[in-house]
Formats: structure tokens, C-alpha cells, sequence
């Protein structure tokens, strides 16, 4: 079964019914599609050559990308997710010196140097506009999502013949604000929990985004974005690429209920806490679902 995924037209999104769609989007079921907007397919392609060399670089290269905080830099294959593999840039927007770390660690080309770059700064301003509008939705006009900690994510599932119906990453919701997701678009295999319990597959839909509300946004929002639930599976025997931006949290690392919207729901549906506590407590446990937050939750 097809998941149904809102389609969202980023250059219509002053427009009322666009401006409904979008808020419907984000409430009930945290995920929708991107288009018309701002970054070209070529730009796209492009980067993805660039995910593809740097994935194919010999495995002590790899690990020369370290992490700044836990799992932003090079993941190799782990026991729970033995098809996965991801490597990352923390909070390039605010300090040029991460970019340049990155390309030195690996000894990038010139070439797909220029191409992160650009790439990096678009993608950037593309999911601060978009938490705006999102933002703006419910009435919210005075956060500045482009000073919030990003993390440019490149995600390699090594997919072959043998490893058809095993799982590529576990179900779980991504712990930002929200995640811009350039999805492989050949390779399925990326599916949706809905609200009857099912998982239904995500089509591929070539030079769109993919934008899915996380847990930070679930809290801000005083639970009234929903965090979607997702995995990614062994579909098709060849390799498949993801990436994109992580929005995390806050600068101060707080993630909390928008005062605004606490007050209109009638207190805050959870506790404030540590961004860093709840990356954290992931990491330890293992447990990847949006049910981490109940130690959070007010009764």
C-alpha cells in the first residue's frame, strides 16, 4: 500500500489554500512533499554524485569524519541497522571551518567542494523558510529558525539481492525540528507508519523534498505537529542514497513549548529539557521511537 503524502507547492505557500494544506500536513501526519521549490534538479544531481564518492572512499577515510556532537559524523554499520552507513556535517552554516574540516578529512575535489557549498547554503535557507511557514501557521512569528543548529546528513543503504526484505534503518521519528530529506529517486524503500498502524511505502518523486516533522518540533508545538513514524526497508537489490538537512533544536539547547502555544493549549503538554538529553538517551538505549519523550511528559 502507498502512503498518501501531502504534496506542498513551496511557491504558492502565501496562498490560503496552500497555507491550509500545510498546516494540515504538519498535524496530522508530519510529513509532506516539497515542490517548486527553490534549488535546482541539476544542483540535486549533482550532489548526489557527491554523496556517491565520498560513500565510495576506502573505509579509513571515512572514519577520519568525526562527530562534534553524538552520531554527526561517520556511522558505520551497526548490528540493529548492518545496511546503513551515514556520514555528517555539524553546523556548517555558522562555522565555514566545519565545511573546510570536511573536505580536508576526506581530501575532497575541488569540484564537489563547490558543489557542498552551494548546495549546503540552499538547502539551509530552504528549511528555515519553510519552519517559518510552518511556524507561521500557528501564529508564530518570532522565532528565527536560521540561527538553530543544523546538520547536513548523507545517508549509503548497501542493498543487495540478499538482503531483500531486511531493514535498511529501524522505525523510528527523527529527534529535530524537522528533517529536508532528498530522497532517492529510484530506489523505494523508505515507508510511513499512518494513524491506523500501518506502514505503507513512500513513492520517490524526482526533484522534491521530503520534509518530516521530528520530536523538537512535536514539543514546540505543544503536540500539535505530529512526529512521523518511519523506516527504511530492502526493496530493490541496488544501493540507495538519502540526504539532507536536520534541523536539531534551539541554540540554547532547550526544547520546549512555544510559550505562545502552551498558553493556548492550556499549559505545556511536556517538561523542558536538554536536546543533548534526549540525543543522548536514543544513543544509549537504542530505542529511536517518538516514545522517548514520555520521560518528559507532564502528567
Amino acid at each position: 500500500m502507498e502512503a498518501n503524502v501531502p504534496v506542498v507547492d513551496f511557491q504558492k505557500l502565501s496562498e490560503g489554500e496552500e497555507w491550509k494544506k500545510l498546516r494540515e500536513a504538519c498535524e496530522q501526519c508530519g510529513i509532506f512533499r516539497v515542490i517548486n521549490h527553490p534549488i535546482s534538479e541539476t544542483l540535486m544531481k549533482e550532489m548526489k554524485s557527491a554523496v556517491k564518492f565520498w560513500h565510495d572512499l576506502p573505509l579509513e577515510t571515512k572514519l577520519r569524519n568525526k562527530s562534534i556532537i553524538p552520531d554527526s559524523g561517520y556511522i558505520p554499520p551497526f548490528p540493529s541497522s548492518p545496511l546503513y552507513e551515514a556520514m555528517g556535517i555539524y553546523d556548517y552554516h555558522k562555522s565555514p571551518q566545519a565545511l573546510e574540516d570536511f573536505f580536508s578529512q576526506l581530501d575532497l575535489p575541488p569540484r564537489y567542494r563547490e558543489i557542498v557549498k552551494e548546495y549546503g547554503k540552499a538547502i539551509h535557507d530552504l528549511a528555515s523558510t519553510i519552519a517559518q511557514k510552518m511556524a507561521k501557521c500557528l501564529g508564530i512569528v518570532d522565532v528565527d529558525f536560521k540561527d538553530w543548529p543544523f546538520l547536513l546528513r548523507t545517508i549509503k543503504y548497501n542493498f543487495s539481492p540478499e538482503n531483500v526484505g531486511e531493514m535498511g534503518i529501524m522505525l523510528h521519528s527523527d529527534t529535530g525540528f524537522i528533517t529536508l530529506l532528498q530522497d532517492d529517486e529510484t530506489v523505494t524503500g523508505l515507508e510511513l507508519l499512518d494513524d491506523s498502524g500501518l506502514l505503507k511505502k513512500v513513492t520517490p518523486k524526482s526533484g522534491s523534498f521530503l520534509c518530516i516533522v521530528g520530536d523538537v518540533g512535536h514539543v514546540w508545538s505543544n503536540e500539535k505537529f505530529w512526529n512521523a513514524r518511519h523506516r527504511v526497508i530492502c526493496k530493490e537489490t541496488c544501493t540507495r542514497y538519502s540526504f539532507g538537512i536536520f534541523m536539531l533544536a534551539a541554540r540554547d539547547g532547550i526544547v520546549e513549548a512555544h510559550p505562545k502555544l502552551a498558553e493556548l493549549n492550556g499549559g505545556p503538554r511536556y517538561r523542558p529539557f536538554q536536546y543533548a538529553d534526549l540525543r543522548e538517551f536514543r544513543i544509549v538505549t537504542g530505542k529511536r521511537n517518538a516514545e522517548v519523550l514520555d520521560q518528559y511528559r507532564i502528567a
